[in-house]
């Protein structure tokens, strides 16, 4: 058994850069599309942003009424306490127990009236000469 075998012969490829004309029409249409896909992509992104925006702001909001209501709540606590403390019968009771006050004996008080002048019937003016 006998096996021909061919040897394939390389033959000399010349390699040279090949310079070709640029091609004006498919130019244009790769800047047209990348200005398109710029654009469009622009857009998302603005989207984004927009949306992304608005539930940051809706989250300040939020916090801000949280806060607000707190101060409310604050607010409504401390008036209610300012009125509890401005009550005559506390007072009077927490002058006798914590401060040790008294009441005054009548050798200790002094009266005094409020006098009111009487008008003048005749008004008196000064001329300058």
């Amino acid at each position: 058994m006998s096996i021909d075998v061919e040897y394939a012969i390389k033959k000399d490829v010349r390699n040279n850069p090949i310079v070709r004309d640029v091609d004006r029409r498919q130019r244009r249409e790769l800047v047209r599309t990348v200005a398109l896909g710029s654009l469009v992509v622009g857009m998302l992104l603005f989207s984004a942003w927009q949306h992304y925006q608005v539930i940051d702001e809706g989250y300040q909001v939020e916090a801000l009424m949280k806060s607000r209501a707190d101060a409310e709540a604050l607010n409504r606590r401390l008036r209610l306490e300012v009125e509890a403390l401005k009550a005559p019968d506390l007072i009077e009771r927490r002058a006798i127990e914590e401060l040790r006050m008294a009441y005054p004996t009548a050798d200790q008080t002094l009266h005094i009236e409020r006098v009111t002048t009487a008008k003048a019937d005749r008004a008196v003016v000064a001329r300058a000469r």
